[in-house]
Parts: C-alpha cells; structure tokens; sequence
C-alpha cells in the first residue's frame, strides 16, 4: 500500500527534497520553562523523535521579546537560543529530517502580565476579544497599545533578524505566521487594524505589513527557504470573525504572494462550521479547490485530516502536501503508520501543554502489524 499512497511519495519544495508529503504542523507544547526562554535537550529528543516526516514546522517561536504571548514558549532573538536551537536542528538532521521555524508575534492576543503591566503592542488599541495563555493561566485580553510608525519598522526588522537567526541555528528555512488570530492577521483584519496610515484601510494598506516583512526576510533569507501560513480561516471568536470581504481580501494576498519565489503557503481549512457565512463556500474541500485556483505555488493543506483524505486531496491535485498536528503528538513515526496500517495511538490530553517529558517524549514507535492503540487512521479526523 506504502508505494502508491500519494502522501508517501517523495516531494521537490523548491531546492528543497521531502522524503514524503506528510508535514508535522506547528505545535505549542510549552516546554521551554527557563527565564531565557530556550529550547532544552527535551525538544531536541521530541523533534528528532519525529524526523520522519516530509517536513516538520517548528512550533511558533518568538521573534523578539514583545512578541511573547504564551506561556513557555522558546524565542529565537538571543545568542543563547540560537545556540540551543542549534542542538535541535543538528538531532533532526542525524534523524534524517527537514524542519522550518514558525516565526510567531501575537500581537493584541497577548498579554500585561508577559510585559510588566505594560498592554502588548497591536496594529491598532482594539481588544481582540480572547483569551491568553498566561504563566497563571487563561486571562481575557484587553485594549492593546497603538504601534507607532517606529514600531512597525522595528518588528519588521525583528522579523528579519530572527528569520537570519532561525539559518545560524541551522534550520532549513522559515514559516510566516500570517494566519490565525496573531500580529499579521492583526494588520489584515479591518475589525482590529483602524489605523489611517499607509498600514490601514484598504487590503492593500493592510497587507503591507506582511509584504514589507517578506521582502525584509528575503534580505537575510533565499525566499525559497520562506513560507507562509495564511488565508480567510481564523479562529472566528472576538474581534476574528469573517466579515464579507475575507473571501475577496485573502483572494488579493494569496495572489500577491505569486510575486514571490516562496517555499510554500500552509492553507487552514476552516475551523467551524461556515454555513450560512462569507466562509460558506469553503467548507471541506472547498478551501483548498477555491485558493489552488489563486495561489500557483506549493500548497501545504491543513486542519481536519487523517489518512484516507489526505491521500485523496493530494490525488485531486488540491494540494502538495499535508500537515498533520495533534496525531503527530502521540505517533512520533507517523508516516510509517500511514505506510503499515496501523492503528493510531491517542494524546494525553492533560499533558499536552507542560514541562516534563511525560506526553511529550514517552511516546513509543508503531510496530508494522500490530495496532498502537483504539484510536484508528481512518477515526483520525478530529486529531489533525
């Protein structure tokens, strides 16, 4: 079965070969728990433990100290976490295995207490209606600071050094995160960018933001090495509500990223039920056959997926690969699952998030032929 499974085909990203099309989607796992906000020997043994797939996205990995708007979470804007971030790379490449950073701000989804007191900084003082994950838990976000024409420049620039920093600490490219509720999204949504400058108004204005980070990424880093997550699914709570325009707005960015020789976009399916609003013509499949019609380059499809229509979806040509997030969690080797059949293992739900390597690294491999717990391939769905 392996040999004809379209997601166990090998794949050219660019100047970049994937052993397969099976992608490990960025997880926040919150196991960076010292001060300086560094990966641990504990990341290096969890992503190498996962090597296996055609790519793996790191989990979002702050670009700066505002950028910070989750509990333990590791950076990549200090020596020291490039350094650290150096061992993690160098055990996925003995591994055999290919990753990318996520280059992560949240914005106005963070929080005073990750900053003193001091409201985080956001394309415009619009609460975004969320919820953090502070170091003491879930709080209710608040009116965010206004971010001066000096504080555009500086994160753009942050954006830069970090991508330069994510090639020092040897990873294979970079990811954008332009999607979700998070600090591009910020810009592009006109319910929480007001601003009236060259940044707000038109999608044009609000997409500048993005633009003017790739091309500031692309001074450091071959745009080949670049993706970027993005597209109309958001979380679709607070102020992250599709408004009649998303469709039309992200029609003009995904084209817009053509202008550009990127590794990949990573496509979110939607992540509620769209009917009966703008995002209604997109649920299922319909993400993926609208935007492959828009954007030209690789697409990476996301969100609800196990084995069965992964395979599919990349039969259809509706994408090129397909990146699997929580299944990833407990089935280290997950395409050798795909490839033998097994059945597979389920999350400790209760340890996702936390600082030890219990739900993190005690995972064991599958064994060809033998089922690795009561969770099969094809009842999959609700983990991707």
């Amino acid at each position: 079965m392996s040999f004809t499974q379209p997601l166990l085909l090998p794949y050219d990203m660019r100047d970049v070969t994937l052993g397969n099309r099976v992608v490990m989607a960025p997880l926040t796992r919150s196991r960076a728990r010292d001060h300086g906000l560094a990966p641990t020997d504990l990341h290096a043994e969890y992503y190498a433990q996962r090597a296996s797939a055609g790519l793996i996205i790191s989990e979002g990995v702050w670009i700066s100290r505002d950028a910070v708007g989750w509990h333990d979470v590791p950076g990549l804007f200090t020596g020291e976490q490039v350094a650290a971030w150096r061992e993690v790379t160098d055990a996925v490449h003995r591994a055999g295995g290919t990753i990318f950073a996520q280059l992560w701000h949240t914005g106005s989804a963070s929080h005073p207490d990750f900053f003193d007191g001091r409201p985080p900084l956001a394309p415009s003082a619009v609460n975004p209606g969320l919820s953090s994950p502070t170091p003491t838990g879930h709080k209710p976000t608040v009116r965010p600071q206004a971010m001066t024409a000096h504080d555009i420049s500086r994160t753009i620039a942050d954006y830069a050094t970090a991508a330069r920093n994510a090639m020092a600490a040897g990873f294979d490219g970079v990811q954008l995160q332009a999607g979700f509720n998070y600090l591009i999204s910020q810009f592009l949504n006109p319910r929480t960018n007001l601003r009236e400058d060259q940044y707000g108004g038109s999608i044009e204005n609000r997409a500048r933001f993005l633009f003017d980070v790739i091309e500031a990424v692309g001074e450091f880093v071959d745009l080949r090495r670049v993706g970027v997550k993005a597209g109309p699914a958001w979380s679709e709570t607070g102020e992250f509500v599709a408004g009649p325009a998303a469709v039309a707005d992200s029609e003009y960015v995904l084209r817009r990223l053509n202008d550009y020789e990127l590794s990949h976009l990573l496509l979110m399916g939607t992540m509620v039920d769209p009917a009966g609003g703008p995002l209604e013509q997109l649920a299922g499949d319909g993400m993926f056959r609208h935007f492959r019609k828009v954007y030209h380059g690789t697409i990476i499809a996301n969100v609800g997926f196990d084995q069965r229509r992964a395979n599919r979806i990349l039969a259809e040509d509706l994408a090129d690969l397909v990146a699997f997030g929580t299944p990833f969690i407990a089935n280290p080797d997950l395409p050798a699952r795909f490839a033998s059949g097994s059945w597979l293992a389920a999350p400790k739900r209760d340890l996702i998030y936390g600082p030890a390597a219990a739900g993190y690294t005690d995972y064991p491999p599958s064994h060809p032929g033998g089922p690795a717990s009561a969770t099969s391939a094809a009842e999959s769905t609700s983990l991707a």
